[in-house]
């Protein structure tokens, strides 16, 4: 089975979708008319055509009839609703993807008829450049073959990790919520360079190239952070004197505590 020879509907055109959307067709793993996409808001679908080239539906029914992998990329309040409204349409092949935060796989299941053809993922928007991390968590009834099948196109625009469900909390926590978290870290590294001197487009230009940087060694080093950090911390110098005032104010603690009121609010979205 191959990846190019699946179609995939997303129910929902906001930004999640447009971003997955874009960036399976950048990386090569399907073509645009391979997917197709339905919003119940005109302007959604106009939208995310024009972003992907891919196809937009006016219905439900045409989207569950062209797609063999189907991705519910709504907010989690509007699913239940959403569910039931697809779950009469769906065959048996059909593989249901859920991109909704806090939605478990047993709700989803009950939502549609315990339909057990089910994939839960928490990705996040920087799939848009092939950069993407995320996890997976599978409900019984997918075979091993589709997972390896959906593992493989969203390592098409990143990284793909599966995990137990009831991790996938902390996925949004850390990795899904984690790309704003990295923005404003961006912001406020070009606010520094900026109250020392730098033009805003330089000092913007050279925090995003050092964040970029240091992940790309995090990742293709295999070292402990605290190794690379300690690798360029000489006594006395400017390294140390920044890490300390980072230590100052909080910084770490802030950055633990993000992830974890990040994964309490997705624990909290499933409650409600």
């Amino acid at each position: 089975m191959s990846i190019t020879s699946k179609t995939i509907g997303f129910l929902g055109a906001g930004q999640m979708a447009t971003a997955l959307a874009g960036g399976f067709i950048s990386s090569n793993a399907v073509s645009a008319e391979q997917i197709f996409a339905y919003d119940y808001l005109e302007a959604a679908r106009l939208r995310f055509s024009e972003k992907t080239q891919a196809s937009s539906v006016d219905s439900l029914t045409e989207l569950i009839q062209k797609s063999q992998l189907i991705f519910l990329a709504v907010k989690p309040q509007h699913l239940p609703e959403l569910a039931e409204a697809i779950a009469p349409l769906l065959k048996p092949e059909q593989t249901i993807i859920s991109i909704a935060a806090g939605v478990t796989l047993w709700q989803l299941s009950g939502y549609l008829d315990d339909n057990e053809n089910l994939i839960r993922i928490m990705p996040n928007t920087p799939c848009l450049v092939g950069e993407g991390a995320a996890g997976l968590a599978t409900a019984e009834g997918v075979s091993e073959e589709t997972t390896q099948l959906v593992m493989q196109l969203m390592q098409s625009v990143g990284s793909c990790e599966q995990v137990p469900e009831k991790l996938l909390d902390a996925v949004t926590g850390l990795s899904g919520s984690g790309p704003a978290y990295v923005f404003q870290f961006i912001e406020a590294l070009s606010d520094g360079g900026v109250f020392a001197g730098l033009p805003r487009a330089t000092a913007t230009k050279l925090a995003a190239q050092t964040v970029l940087g240091a992940a790309k060694m995090v990742l293709e080093t295999g070292q402990h952070p605290g190794e690379l950090k300690d690798a360029v911390t000489s006594p006395g110098g400017t390294t140390i004197a920044g890490l300390a005032a980072l230590e100052r104010n909080g910084f770490r603690s802030a950055a633990i505590e993000a992830v974890v009121a990040a994964t309490k609010r997705s624990q909290e979205l499933r409650e409600n």
